[in-house]
């Protein structure tokens, strides 16, 4: 690197483009190990939180499987004949609560967790509920995911993620997914020793830039007021209000 490019490199890297103490991320370690069982996702997790937290972002992770999330898509599964009690609507709570959302999965057999996708199922649940502006409710949020694992599927599970994401009314961010893979067969996985992740130069660029374009993205949206409420209303779009689309005229 020569000497213009360090000096240019550390004044950028010394002064963000904004503040970001009013924002507040959540990870939900979707991981098959309760607390306090070594999660290697959480290792990953650090790593992301350490620079949400230097730039004074609050940052809070859950493991949903330290609690009863039954199946289904009702807003409180206990007031069902099928379960007597249901810890979702309280995690709701906190999921409504952050500006960033980061869903993290290890990956079994090329796939997310069965708890992350049992995540995805409750929070689909909610989609039929609308915020204060008329959209669905998850309109101005920002969403990503972090992934680990010793067998390959990071961009796979990536890919499903970020897109169930998006469905829901999250919007993702550039370049929102990072991860690590061992080698494929038995191996060391993130946390172990000799595994090479902390070290791992590409999957610390790709997290680093995933936290970075969280922030950026989520700022704007919270300084602009989250999405434009304008042709995204389903209510206005039910009493007629179809925003610029016309019916085509089907000739005989």
């Amino acid at each position: 690197m020569s000497e213009q490019l360090k000096k240019i490199t550390e004044k950028h890297c010394g002064n963000p483009p904004a503040k970001y103490d009013d924002l507040k991320v959540l990870f939900l370690n979707c991981t098959l190990n309760r607390t306090p069982v070594l999660s290697h996702t959480e290792g990953l997790i650090d790593l992301a939180k350490k620079i949400f937290e230097a730039n004074g972002v609050t940052t809070k992770v859950i493991r949903p499987v330290d609690y009863v999330i039954p199946a289904g898509l009702g807003l409180d599964m206990s007031q069902t004949p099928e379960w007597e009690k249901d810890d979702w609507p309280m995690l709701q709570k906190e999921v409504d609560a952050c500006d960033i959302l980061i869903l993290c999965t290890s990956v079994w057999l090329g796939e997310k967790s069965s708890v992350c996708n049992r995540v995805l199922e409750r929070m689909y649940g909610y989609t039929h509920q609308f915020n204060t502006k008329g959209q669905y409710r998850d309109y101005g949020k920002v969403g990503a995911t972090l992934i680990t694992g010793n067998e390959d599927g990071v961009k796979h599970c990536a890919m499903n993620i970020l897109f169930s994401l998006s469905h829901i009314g999250y919007t993702v961010p550039p370049q929102a997914d990072a991860g690590w893979m061992g080698e494929a067969g038995p191996g060391p996985s993130y946390r172990d020793e000799a595994s090479g992740g902390p070290e791992n130069d590409f999957t610390n660029r790709n997290t680093t830039f995933l936290a970075w374009n969280c922030m950026h993205l989520a700022r704007m949206l919270k300084d602009i007021g989250g999405i434009p409420a304008h042709g995204n209303q389903p209510d206005e779009w039910e009493a007629g209000c179809k925003a610029g689309f016309n019916s085509p005229e089907h000739k005989r």
